[in-house]
């Protein structure tokens, strides 16, 4: 047809000239896509935007990233399997949803393995203990693997009423994550574990199905909790760490150099939003309390302390080798 080729023909004119219209290194760019089930305000946003920026300094603009927050993609255990699968790029997710597929993960949820800020932020980044980690995950994960490490700081314990010391949590049902480490813990200090989707807590808190959870400070305010559970005490009984995954089927399709822009981004966020996590967990509790949510600073951890200590080495030593090493790397850190 006359018509189809000379319409061919203009349609061919037409996308040369947006061509020669639009940069080389956009056109070049491969976006992958980066997916996790917080919003984009809290640390998992802040690891997301660092990576991708790296990604696009160290490419050359030649790759980025599309993020899916807010569990667009599913919550984190389907994340996993959607990666495991080659169905998404990367994800993030809590390294104790990480147990799930590799048990030994657990280990970065027991409580009071962390002195202090410091201490959490040098830990992640340092290469030793980074390195053990993903060591271990190789051992027990097919189909993905870690990059790096992140933190959104420490997990506070929040409800109707407020917890002081050990003893208030006497009988309490709280929504854990679903690890042997927090089921062990938890038990210790009197309350019951429940466990559920992180998507169900704010209807379980509302409903009374639970009495408490327990999170960070900004996930608690991005997520509305405190709506439901007006009473946040700062326990800081536990880490709120998190792992950059990477599907393998996405790896392998990489190149030599693709591969090591990729992981320097990672590590790149390694050592750089532990800072701007703790930033963060501070400006949302000024936040909170300026809206009247009770927040409890002076909770007496020495008691939580006292029933946690033996179960660190304990529950390490049940996990596997590669939790005792982490448990021991981390500990060295100064």
């Amino acid at each position: 047809m006359k018509f189809g080729f000379k319409h061919g023909a203009f349609a061919a004119v037409a996308l040369g000239a947006i061509a020669l219209a639009m940069p080389g290194e956009a056109l070049a760019q491969k976006k992958y896509s980066f997916a996790y089930d917080q919003p984009v305000s809290t640390a998992y946003g802040v690891a997301g935007n660092l990576f991708n920026e790296k990604l696009m300094e160290l490419s050359g603009g030649k790759m980025g990233i599309n993020q899916f927050p807010g569990a667009q993609l599913g919550q984190e255990p389907v994340m996993l399997q959607k990666l495991r699968s080659g169905d998404i790029d990367f994800i993030i997710t809590s390294t104790a949803n990480a147990s799930t597929v590799a048990p030994q993960a657990g280990v970065f949820s027991l409580h009071f393995l962390f002195r202090d800020e410091d201490h959490l932020a040098k830990s992640l980044a340092n290469k030793e203990v980074s390195e053990a980690f993903k060591a271990m995950v190789k051992d027990s994960v097919q189909g993905a693997h870690v990059l790096g490490l992140i933190t959104m700081g420490f997990r506070n314990i929040y409800s109707k009423k407020e917890y002081t010391k050990v003893d208030d949590l006497k009988g309490v049902k709280i929504r854990v994550q679903a690890t042997k480490t927090e089921d062990t813990h938890f038990p210790a200090y009197g309350s019951q574990t429940v466990h559920m989707p992180f998507g169900e807590v704010y209807t379980s808190l509302q409903t009374g199905v639970v009495q408490a959870a327990e999170n960070g400070v900004n996930v608690y305010e991005s997520n509305k909790h405190y709506e439901v559970a007006p009473v946040l005490s700062i326990t800081q009984h536990e880490a709120n760490n998190n792992c950059i995954w990477v599907s393998d089927k996405t790896w392998n399709a990489f190149t030599d150099d693709e591969k090591k822009w990729v992981q320097a981004a990672a590590d790149y966020v390694s050592q750089k939003e532990p800072a701007l996590a703790f930033k963060l967990e501070n400006d949302s509790a000024a936040k909170l309390k300026k809206i009247g949510v009770k927040v409890v600073e002076g909770v007496d951890k020495s008691g939580f302390q006292k029933a946690a200590a033996p179960i660190q080495d304990e529950l390490a030593k049940e996990l596997g080798p590669h939790a005792v090493k982490i448990l021991t790397l981390v500990r060295n850190v100064k």
